[in-house]
């Protein structure tokens, strides 16, 4: 019996945002002149933004020269059940000493990646190493799925 042809579809902006609520690894683009790096993180979606934390290396130079990045989340049931969405937009530092707004910018993004890992960037961090916070801005949101077929 011959595989049916599977049934694919773009997905609505809810369906793409209830997709980000309900993963917390996804995949990082980034690119500077003529080298792209894409690597796992952990991320918290909440209200048009994506918040993590990294290490200072290649992504934090990379992004220094284009903040411009892609990040990707899939959700894969079987070869032809799944669905994938990505954003795109802007990847900004977060600063613990700055304005009173970047401040308080800080400390939801401190609060948002503790729903992941509870102890970050206290002195119990398993990762004390991942000490940058940042957030993307879902300036493009995108998302589609496949289906069996009947």
């Amino acid at each position: 019996m011959a595989t049916p042809r599977p049934v694919f579809r773009e997905l609505s902006d809810a369906e793409c945002i209830a997709l980000l609520a309900r993963h917390r690894v996804g995949r990082l683009a980034i690119s500077h002149r003529d080298r792209i790096e894409l690597v796992p993180i952990h991320f918290v979606y909440d209200d048009g933004w994506l918040y993590g934390r990294t290490a200072v290396g290649t992504k934090i130079e990379m992004v220094s020269h284009n903040r411009w990045v892609a990040f990707e989340v899939d959700e894969v049931r079987d070869t032809f059940d799944w669905a994938s969405v990505v954003v795109k937009g802007g990847l900004y530092l977060l600063r613990k000493d700055g304005s009173a707004q970047e401040k308080a910018v800080y400390e939801k993004g401190v609060a948002l990646v503790r729903k992941i890992v509870p102890e970050a960037l206290t002195p119990d961090d398993p990762l004390p190493e991942r000490a940058l916070l940042f957030c993307i801005h879902a300036d493009e949101l995108s998302g589609r799925s496949a289906s069996p077929g009947r």
